[in-house]
């Protein structure tokens, strides 16, 4: 199994989750199209589209490292336009990018909301939209959404109703969008049980103090690459990805921890129904 050739579109990937699923596409060998707004360094953030395309192309891939904003109809079209014209098709698109803010609805500016809105729902949408043409063409094409469940529980709402509704705008995406290409691309969710160390994470989140009570984006890198080996039939899964990763055979979760002293931090949106897989615990290791 491997990714040799095929072209991936990730949004979002300069850095985080959306890196971490290049770099697993690119040690195959494949072809990844960064689309993101990082052009030039950020004083608090890591990696722009051009350490990220850098990277890329160390780890044996191609790389085409493309500025966009998923709010921009036409430069996101002209973007998907151009990976396939660089790289001769589309396989795979991955909707990464994503804007949170964790705020009560008095509390929540509207254009703070908007801005939620039009990069996870509307971004989503947008870009799956002018990749299908694309995709049609790819042997067994992927769209894959890092969205959660659709647990449609007031727990998950009330404490930031904004970010909660684009956040699962994102999955009613892949809830539409599965249907309706069904035999022709698969449209899947993936999201993490676990908080995933991320600049968001300890810029937004938690600091220092959650990162160590975090899985590493590897985790969700591994378990991205093994949906992408599945036919294209395998469409309309909401997937949780230390689950997933069981069912294909992963036993050693804890490689994933990024400090094994500390207790795992349950993501947002993650079911009730879904416990860890057999043999994984959540809880701090045993330094002995």
């Amino acid at each position: 199994m491997s990714l040799k050739g095929k072209t991936l579109f990730i949004t979002g990937g300069s850095r985080g989750i959306g890196l971490a699923i290049a770099l697993k596409a690119a040690r195959d060998g494949a072809n990844v199209a960064i689309a993101a707004k990082t052009v030039d360094p950020h004083p608090k953030l890591e990696g722009t589209i051009h350490t990220a395309a850098a990277e890329i192309e160390r780890a044996g891939g191609k790389a085409l490292a493309l500025a966009v904003d998923v709010r921009d109809e036409a430069a996101v079209k002209d973007a998907l336009d151009k990976t396939a014209a660089t790289f001769g098709g589309l396989d795979i698109v991955v909707n990464n990018a994503s804007a949170i803010q964790l705020t009560q609805t008095a509390a929540t500016d509207m254009r703070r909301f908007d801005l939620m809105h039009q990069i996870n729902a509307r971004g989503t949408f947008m870009v799956s939209k002018y990749a299908l043409p694309h995709l049609l063409k790819s042997a067994n094409p992927h769209i894959l959404m890092l969205s959660p469940p659709l647990d449609m529980q007031e727990k998950w709402f009330a404490p930031a109703t904004a970010y909660a509704m684009a956040k699962f705008g994102m999955s009613l995406v892949v809830l539409g969008l599965a249907g309706e290409q069904r035999g022709k691309i698969a449209v899947n969710a993936l999201w993490p049980r676990t908080t995933i160390a991320t600049a968001a994470v300890r810029n937004l989140l938690g600091g220092d103090a959650l990162m160590n009570m975090s899985r590493t984006p590897d985790i969700l890198a591994e378990a991205a690459w093994s949906i992408f080996q599945k036919p294209k039939t395998f469409t309309g899964n909401f997937i949780i990805d230390d689950t997933f990763l069981a069912s294909e055979g992963v036993t050693d979760f804890d490689q994933y921890r990024v400090n094994p002293s500390q207790p795992l931090q349950v993501d947002f949106f993650v079911p009730d129904n879904i416990p860890p897989p057999a043999g994984v615990s959540l809880k701090a290791l045993s330094s002995s």
